[in-house]
C-alpha cells in the first residue's frame, strides 16, 4: 500500500511515516498547499496538517488551513477514489466531560481551533463519493511533544513543586505511536469507512498520576502539594488540569479489533527518554 501523508513532516506524521515504512507499506508527503493535488499511485490519504494552537493565527488563517485544505485533499481522495483518514480532536465534543465521552456524544467545539476541526469533518462528510475515516485522539503526547506536555515534563524535570495533589480527575491520552497504529488499522479495515472514532491509551489517568508516573520516568519524584482546584481554576488554562476529559475508544477496539501495542508507562518512558537526550 503506498499512503500519501499531509503534515508527513510534524509530530504525527513522523511517527506514522515510521511506522508505514515498518509495515512495509510505501508514503510520499503530499503538499496540500499546491493546486493541483496529484494522487497517482496513491491507495489512501491521510491528512495531518493543521494549524493546531500557534498563537498569532487569526480566523481567516485557521479556516483556510485546518478546513478549507482538508475539503481539497478531500476532494482529491474522492477523485481518485482513495480512503482519507482525517485526523480530528476529542476538542470537537468540547473540553470537559462528566462521564467517558464516546462517538455518538454532541459535537460542541469551545474553541477556534475545535470548531475548525467540526467544520473540516462537516465539509468531508458532503464530498460525494469520499471514502471517509475521522480519527479523534486527545492530547498526543511522545518523543517530539509540545506546548503543555512539553512544560509538564520540564517542571518535573526541574523538580519544581506543583499544586496538583488535590485534583480528582480523569484524562485520557494517547501515545502518537499508538495513534499511528490506529490510523493503520483505519485504512486496512473497509468497515472503518464511513465512520468517526475517538482513540485513547486504555484507562484514563488523573493529572496527579500522571505527574507521577512521567515523573518517575524522568527519575525526578513528582513534588506535589495541596492546594484548593476552585483557587487553581481561576489561573487560566489551569481547568485543562483539574476538569476532566475521558473518552471511552470501545468502538474502534471492537469494529477494528485494535489494541494499543503500547501502554501508559512504555510511552511516557519513551517521551521521557527523548526529553533527557534533548
Amino acid at each position: 500500500m503506498r499512503v500519501a501523508v499531509t503534515g508527513a513532516s510534524g509530530f504525527i506524521g513522523r511517527t506514522l511515516c515510521g511506522a508505514l515504512a515498518r509495515s512495509q507499506h510505501g508514503s510520499v508527503a503530499l503538499d496540500p498547499r499546491i493546486q493541483k493535488l496529484n494522487l497517482h499511485g496513491a491507495d489512501a490519504v491521510v491528512h495531518l496538517a493543521a494549524i493546531a494552537h500557534r498563537r498569532g493565527v487569526d480566523a481567516a488563517e485557521l479556516s483556510r488551513v485546518n478546513v478549507d485544505l482538508a475539503a481539497r485533499v478531500g476532494e482529491a481522495a474522492a477523485a481518485a477514489g482513495v480512503p482519507l483518514v482525517f485526523m480530528s480532536s476529542v476538542k470537537v465534543h468540547g473540553e470537559e466531560s462528566i462521564a467517558p465521552l464516546t462517538e455518538s456524544a454532541a459535537l460542541a467545539p469551545r474553541d477556534a481551533y475545535a470548531e475548525s476541526k467540526a467544520r473540516a469533518e462537516q465539509a468531508l462528510r458532503v464530498i460525494p463519493g469520499l471514502k471517509l475515516v475521522v480519527l479523534r485522539p486527545p492530547l498526543v503526547y511522545g518523543p517530539g511533544v509540545k506546548a503543555n506536555f512539553l512544560a509538564l515534563a520540564s517542571a518535573l524535570a526541574r523538580g519544581l513543586p506543583l499544586p496538583f495533589a488535590s485534583i480528582a480527575n480523569r484524562r485520557s491520552l494517547v501515545y502518537v505511536a499508538n495513534l499511528a497504529d490506529a490510523i493503520l488499522h483505519c485504512m486496512a479495515t473497509p468497515q472503518a469507512i464511513g465512520r468517526s472514532y475517538l482513540v485513547c491509551d486504555g484507562a484514563a489517568v488523573s493529572t496527579p498520576e500522571l505527574c507521577r508516573k512521567l515523573g518517575g520516568a524522568l527519575g525526578r519524584p513528582a513534588r506535589l502539594f495541596p492546594f484548593p482546584v476552585a483557587a487553581l481554576e481561576l489561573l487560566p488554562g489551569a481547568r485543562k488540569l483539574t476538569r476532566s476529559l475521558e473518552i471511552d475508544d470501545t468502538a474502534l477496539r471492537r469494529d477494528l479489533d485494535w489494541r494499543a501495542p503500547f501502554t501508559l508507562e512504555q510511552g511516557l518512558r519513551a517521551t521521557a527518554d527523548w526529553y533527557l537526550r534533548r
